[in-house]
């Protein structure tokens, strides 16, 4: 497997059908899939999640980062996905983590929820830069908020 880094910023309008309950039930298998599956991949990264959207960073060597976004493309609980970068990387952000995540808080998702609103899910009006800023700043605060 290659070990040049490669980051994919990405984010999609949650599809996931049901009430909070279900949408939870659905937000802790993709988490407990990630957390189980990306480590033997070397992917890193970080998710976000309000009740309308998906942010999600990933980071790895080229092949297992993209069999991983294709298999996200092929996801029912995604639509519209947008991707805002993909390409090389010159250093993990999220070393720390095989999937970061926020959202589970009113103040995650008060912290988040701004980005649909003032992107209306298009890709020119949010650039993979700023989004990686947003999700990085939100892990590192999370974790923060956690210590």
């Amino acid at each position: 497997m290659s070990s040049r880094l490669f980051r994919c910023v990405y984010y999609s309008k949650n599809l996931i059908a049901g009430g909070p309950v279900r949408i939870a039930e659905e937000v802790d298998s993709i988490l407990a899939a990630a957390r189980r599956n990306n480590p033997p991949l070397q992917i890193t990264g970080a998710l976000v999640f309000n009740r309308g959207l998906f942010a999600q960073v990933l980071e790895g060597p080229c092949p297992s980062v993209e069999r991983l976004f294709e298999k996200i493309l092929r996801d029912e609980r995604h639509g519209d996905i947008q991707v805002l970068a993909f390409g090389a990387a010159e250093a993990r952000l999220f070393s720390n983590w095989s999937m970061a995540f926020l959202g589970r808080s009113r103040e995650d998702e008060n912290l988040f929820g701004h980005i649909g609103r003032q992107t209306g899910f298009s890709a020119e009006r949010i650039e993979g830069d700023r989004l990686l800023d947003i999700v990085r700043n939100l892990a590192f605060e999370e974790e923060a908020r956690a210590a």
